[in-house]
């Protein structure tokens, strides 16, 4: 839990492109004492306050108490491989961590999710991105908030991320049109939703938050 020297976090997807930028944040933050990354693999990264545990989501172990956590754990199907597989990242394994989050001491979560997250979607993957925000809010955290950014704005590549299907047009197009597009429906920069996040746990009272891409905008 946290000390006389700062607040313990825990941060699970930190080899993503929101994930990296709430590791780095966390990181510069003066508050913070150390930061406990899970992942498959370790992160290419050394810092006196950064902790790396490989797991396997499907069997997490005990984790370290901690105070806050931040989910940006995510994939597509075309990455992943099945709808299954989709599913057993994107709900499974954010379910897995949440408990053993709250388990560990954390009463405040934060979680990157979808702009059209919905448990009752027709769309596959909005339905699944809904059905996790359901599964979170009914763990009983004291504070959960979730964050539903559109199309993020990062350089996949070199984190060693394949490119998703057509969000280079996608991202070109959004550029040249944003003063045209509605803020929720703009392309927002993965740091801008990872300071968005980190500011909206650190500041929540109790109950769920949810924030849209344009609140997340950082200008």
């Amino acid at each position: 839990m946290a000390t006389d020297q700062g607040r313990v976090v825990l941060v699970a997807g930190a080899t993503g492109l929101i994930g990296r930028e709430i590791v780095a944040l966390l990181l510069a933050d003066r508050t913070v004492e150390s930061v406990h990354c899970l992942g498959r693999r370790s992160l290419a990264l050394s810092h006196p306050k950064l902790q790396n545990h490989v797991v396997d989501f499907a069997a997490l172990p005990a984790l370290p108490k901690v105070d806050e956590c931040y989910i940006a754990l995510g994939t597509t199907i075309k990455v992943a491989g099945s709808q299954d597989a989709f599913k057993a990242v994107d709900l499974d394994a954010v379910v897995a961590v949440a408990k053993a989050a709250k388990i560990a001491g954390v009463t405040k979560l934060g979680v990157v999710s979808a702009m059209g997250a919905n448990p009752k979607s027709r769309v596959f993957y909005n339905r699944v991105k809904g059905e996790m925000e359901f599964a979170l809010a009914s763990l009983g955290l004291k504070s959960l908030v979730i964050a539903r950014p559109s199309l993020l704005d990062g350089n996949r590549t070199a984190l060693g991320q394949p490119e998703r299907g057509g969000e280079g047009l996608g991202l070109m197009l959004m550029r040249i049109l944003r003063p045209l597009v509605p803020a929720n429906y703009r392309a927002i920069p993965a740091k801008d939703v990872a300071h968005a996040l980190i500011h909206a746990v650190q500041s929540a009272k109790q109950g769920s938050v949810r924030l849209l891409s344009g609140d997340m905008q950082g200008g």
